[in-house]
């Protein structure tokens, strides 16, 4: 039939088909052959899922899948760096572009791609055809760069989500309707396609300035009467510039095509050669998918290919209540499972312990999987219970191999570094194996494969990943242990039960990598996990090894002042309060601050008692100075329980050292945390806190040294906000507390008190943080309206930081994540939340890239530490937040620090140059007070 009024065209994106379907599957997805076919495997059953979907009342009458052809555009003879920042194709997935339109014929789907136009100009073409015609056209794709065709009878479906993108979805997006979004994309330019647009202008502000102006072309000629000077500056300045880039983002849909909306008519698939195709490409599952909907006999594989489709559905195809666990039980289990990791050349590996500590773990058994739904438990340590100490110890339980033996035959492939190994937090693991004197090389580890993905989306745990990404709840491992008094430890376990647990954990771990490891890529985080995350994990299980002294004695005595102290202090606020009670009482506090002293903003909850947090305090602290004491009785009462008295819980009794355990996944941001004991997070703005590090002591004979970032962050914001006078002030070497002071309270430097320069320090380290005039208030303990005030003062002397905040949020609401100079994405998902929750997402939008960037920063400089200081007498011990701390002899203290800092002080080259000076303060002492 002939198209017209009626007529339904659809029109398939096949890029993004192509695309979606090669970051979907699991890596090294072949035939029989060898040849690489996960992308044909995906695009194919997105083919046959869109013909099921479409097979209704409003089934389409025309259809075509669209795709870009290889080679430049008519676009790269405009600007020849279009698209010139696309990475090159993976190698695996060159050779499936043309099998892809083979698939395309085979489902008798018309299939189109032109010489020197792109995609999207021939669905423009096509689209506006169906529109002259009186025809229906949609899209289906999520590009914005196709939005600009929606209206009067053509519409999009975002396929991934079931969403159709009608003139308001437009409006939604761009802030303009279709007819406008050229206009906007001009403007804001695309640094994915290279489109340069105006600098210093997004997506928002590209909208309000069309509306306000009408067109692109109006706002350009009335460009003078822009208020904003550097705004008006660059639509004047750049104005060719952004002429070029409306010329790039325009859509030709006037191209000559060789063929007619009547040639994309839908026809029935022809079951031979679709079929034919499927088994040509070893596609087990889906032949007999086609087949039950064609009505035909699905044809048979041979065994090769047969095996190969097998395994290249398995992650698919095995569903978690199917999957075969082996106990392993004697030496021809294991060698066979050793032998099939040699053949696979990578393995899942899992260790279950009697503790996790990893100091003092000892193994239990040990996980192996190399297919999904196949994995083994290989039991070493499992007691029948324990029994009393005169009769010599724990029996062990029956069929279990000699640990001696399991690790003599394991130790090659784990230290084989051509074979890969695959953990679930892989530092644990690898700190268990070197208590046995096993070095595990080379790693992957899903949880940091999973945080280089989706930081800020979600907890990077097993459990929650399984739950998340395949859609299965792990066995908790509550039911094997229990919990409270009556818990005992895994090697208590017994092995009948062990085993599903176990072996489990290691699928679940395949799985998670096969679903992982090809995202990085098409995510644009390969970088990040390869060179910020992956390469970190044996430098922080050797700094964990090696622990820091930590002197007891040292400890009791602080407890003991602090608890003189506390007296003190509770005397105090007793005779402002006019009545003695219990300060660690929130009920009795907030019934004298609220009900006795009245002073405002009390709120009581649900049990009936007042709010006594120390939001609340800090704010009161401005009205009162009972408050303030409080808090100051908070910190030395938290001091004293969690480290004068904790710390020394956790010195080991074999090393008379603290092992803390870093986590390279707690903070959003990239920045390390601490646990058991928590050494991140010793406050060091008062004198106690500060005295907590005299406990941390070098071996008689060594020094402690510290080298410390100095003001990192403020560095970076001035980088990357571009701040002149900042970065000025830091090429010279000034003190920019100080000089901030001067601008914004217009004090001379010579008459510049230390009250002054601490509330310029407040404001310049506030602003990285989003701080609100009502934090900084809290902070410096003044009334909220100077605060606002001082802050008000500072953008306006400081007008670009203003900028980098708004356009910090903008890319955030627009792409949902934002980035740090190293490419790490924190995601944004509540950015686009209301009240509350959308204050706090912008704050940590603006704090993120600068906050990120340093904590890459050191990681960088601490991933190239080892082999810098591998000649010296000297070990890094500690990373608090911008700060490494090393035990050196005595007679290196020189040479570690020269060598250290000049690691730090080159940590982002070659990779990026600053355009101010990294600078690193360096101590020494025989404790770490005395080295920072």
């Amino acid at each position: 039939m002939g198209f017209g009024k009626g007529c339904h065209l659809h029109l398939i994106d096949g890029s993004a088909f192509i695309f979606r379907a090669y970051h979907a599957l699991p890596p090294l997805t072949r035939k029989s052959d060898g040849l690489p076919i996960g992308a044909v495997s995906g695009f194919c059953n997105m083919l046959q899922r869109y013909i099921e979907d479409n097979a209704g009342p409003d089934a389409p009458t025309h259809v075509a899948v669209i795709f870009d052809h290889s080679g430049k555009s008519f676009r790269n003879d405009l600007y020849d760096q279009y698209k010139a920042n696309r990475p090159p194709a993976p190698e695996d997935l060159k050779p499936q572009f043309p099998l892809t339109r083979d698939a395309t014929r085979a489902f008798n789907i018309a299939c189109k791609e032109i010489e020197g136009f792109e995609a999207d100009d021939i669905i423009a073409t096509l689209a506006c055809q169906a529109r002259a015609a009186s025809g229906r056209c949609t899209i289906i794709s999520s590009d914005k760069d196709l939005m600009q065709l929606v209206g009067d009878g053509v519409e999009m479906l975002d396929a991934m989500k079931n969403k159709r993108i009608d003139r308001e979805g437009v409006i939604e997006k761009f802030g303009v309707g279709p007819e406008r979004v050229v206009d906007v994309q001009a403007l804001a330019g695309d640094s994915v396609d290279n489109v340069p647009g105006a600098p210093g202008i997004g997506i928002k502000t590209a909208a309000l300035l069309i509306n306000e102006y009408g067109s692109l072309e109006d706002l350009l000629d009335r460009a003078e009467e822009i208020k904003q000077p550097k705004r008006r500056q660059t639509l004047i300045e750049k104005r060719d510039q952004i002429e070029l880039s409306k010329q790039l983002v325009q859509l030709d849909c006037d191209m000559a095509l060789d063929f007619t909306l009547d040639d994309l008519e839908v026809q029935d698939a022809d079951p031979e050669k679709l079929l034919g195709f499927l088994a040509e490409m070893e596609l087990r599952t889906l032949i007999k998918r086609a087949a039950d909907k064609l009505g035909v006999e699905a044809p048979s594989l041979p065994e090769p290919a047969l095996a190969a489709a097998e395994d290249a559905s398995a992650a698919e195809d095995i569903p978690f209540d199917a999957a075969k666990y082996e106990w392993v039980k004697d030496r021809a289990a294991l060698d066979r499972w050793i032998a099939a990791i040699y053949k696979r050349g990578y393995v899942a590996v899992d260790t279950e312990t009697n503790s996790l500590d990893e100091m003092v773990a000892e193994l239990a058994g040990i996980c192996l999987s190399v297919e999904p739904g196949e994995a083994c438990y290989i039991p070493v340590g499992h007691k029948k219970g324990a029994s009393d100490d005169l009769f010599g110890g724990e029996e062990l339980q029956e069929d279990q191999l000699p640990l001696t033996e399991v690790l003599d035959a394991l130790q090659p492939m784990l230290e084989d570094p051509a074979i890969l190994k695959i953990f679930q937090n892989a530092k644990y693991d690898c700190k268990v194996f070197a208590n046995y004197k096993i070095a595990v090389t080379p790693v992957d580890d899903t949880m940091l494969l999973s945080y280089a993905l989706h930081a800020g989306e979600h907890n990077h745990g097993m459990d929650a990943l399984s739950e998340r990404y395949l859609n299965h709840q792990p066995i908790p491992i509550k039911t094997l242990i229990g919990s409270g008094k009556s818990m005992i430890t895994f090697d208590k376990v017994a092995i009948a039960d062990a085993l599903p647990y176990a072996a489990e954990d290691a699928d679940i771990t395949l799985r998670l990598w096969q679903l992982f490891k090809p995202k990085l890529h098409r995510r644009q985080v390969s970088t990040v996990y390869e060179t910020l995350e992956r390469p970190l994990v044996p430098v922080l299980a050797q700094m964990e090894r090696y622990g820091i002294k930590v002197d007891r004695d040292t400890l009791s005595r602080m407890s003991n002042a602090f608890a003189q102290k506390m007296a003190g202090l509770e005397a105090e606020i007793h005779e402002l309060a006019g009545q003695e009670f219990n300060v660690g009482s929130p009920k009795q506090l907030g019934e004298i601050l609220f009900d006795k002293l009245e002073l405002p903003g009390g709120k009581k909850g649900k049990t009936g008692a007042y709010a006594t947090g120390v939001d609340i305090l800090e704010d009161l602290a401005t009205e009162h100075a009972l408050p303030g004491l409080v808090l100051d009785w908070r910190q030395l009462s938290k001091l004293k329980s969690t480290y004068t008295d904790a710390l020394q819980t956790h010195i080991n009794a074999e090393t008379g050292r603290v092992h803390t355990s870093y986590v390279q996944t707690g903070a959003n941001t990239g920045r390390l945390s601490s646990t058991d004991p928590n050494l991140q997070n010793i406050p060091v703005r008062s004198e106690e806190g500060r005295r907590i590090r005299e406990a941390f002591v070098a071996e008689e004979g060594k020094a402690l040294i510290s080298l410390d970032y100095s003001q990192v962050e403020l560095r970076i914001l001035a980088h990357i906000a571009d701040i002149d006078a900042l970065k000025e002030a830091f090429r010279d070497g000034r003190d920019i507390h100080a000089m901030t002071a001067s601008e914004v309270f217009g004090v001379p430097l010579d008459e510049m008190t230390s009250e002054i320069r601490r509330r310029a320090k407040a404001i310049n380290f506030g602003v990285i943080y989003g701080v609100s005039g009502f934090g900084l208030a809290r902070n410096l303990r003044i009334p909220r309206g100077e605060a606002q005030d001082f802050i008000n003062r500072y953008f306006e002397r400081f007008p670009g930081i203003r900028t980098y905040m708004d356009d910090t949020k903008e890319f955030a609401k627009t792409h949902g994540y934002v980035q740090t100079l190293f490419g790490r994405k924190i995601h944004t998902p509540e950015i686009n939340a209301k009240g509350p929750r959308a204050s706090f997402a912008y704050r940590a939008a603006i704090n993120a890239p600068i906050q990120g960037t340093a904590a890459d920063i050191i990681r960088r400089a601490m991933i190239r530490m080892p082999e810098a200081i591998k000649d010296l007498p000297a070990k890094m011990l500690l990373q608090v937040h911008d700060e490494l701390i090393f035990e050196v002899e005595d007679s290196a203290v020189d040479a570690t620090i020269a060598a250290a800092r000049e690691v730090m002080q080159g940590a982002t080259e070659p990779a990026i140059k600053l355009d101010v000076p990294l600078i690193v303060d360096a101590g020494r002492g025989a404790n770490w007070a005395e080295a920072h």
